[in-house]
């Protein structure tokens, strides 16, 4: 049934509860999960645009991506304490929607499972967040949303 399901985190409670889905759907499919944090890119720039100045500043997408990975990671401990058996995790710097939807059809994704809402805190969506809206709509194809 599904090979490769795509559960993008976020470090929100929304996303945890998405994987936990995921891996419930792994038990019965024996899929692969693939574990998918995307952060904004940041140029200099906007880094210069902060009132924050620590003392040992560093590139904004550095930092970034550094708790990109520590979220990636954290999600993985939580699947493994419920079991979870194949898991791979991937950091990527993009616009979310776009992002996810792109790394789904190049891995070749049979199922998205991800979070009604996440820690952005758009409200374009009532129900749902902006990111599951456009993944939701545009990914190629089914898309569980939790």
């Amino acid at each position: 049934m599904f090979k490769r399901i795509l559960v993008p985190v976020d470090g929100s409670v929304k996303a945890l509860e998405a994987l936990d889905k995921a891996v419930e759907l792994q038990k019965l499919t024996h899929a692969e999960i693939m574990l998918l944090c995307v952060f904004k890119h940041h140029s200099l720039f906007e880094a210069s645009l902060t009132t924050l100045r620590p003392e040992d500043m560093q590139i904004p997408d550095d930092a970034l991506r550094q708790y990109a990975r520590e979220v990636v990671d954290h999600a993985r401990e939580h699947a493994s304490k419920h079991h979870a058996e194949r898991l791979r995790g991937f950091v990527k710097a993009g616009r979310p929607s776009r992002t996810i939807i792109h790394f789904a059809r190049e891995k070749d994704v049979d199922l998205i499972v991800m979070g009604s809402r996440g820690t952005s805190g758009d409200v374009d969506g009532m129900l749902m967040g902006s990111v599951s809206q456009r993944v939701a709509g545009h990914a190629h194809c089914p898309v569980l949303v939790v």
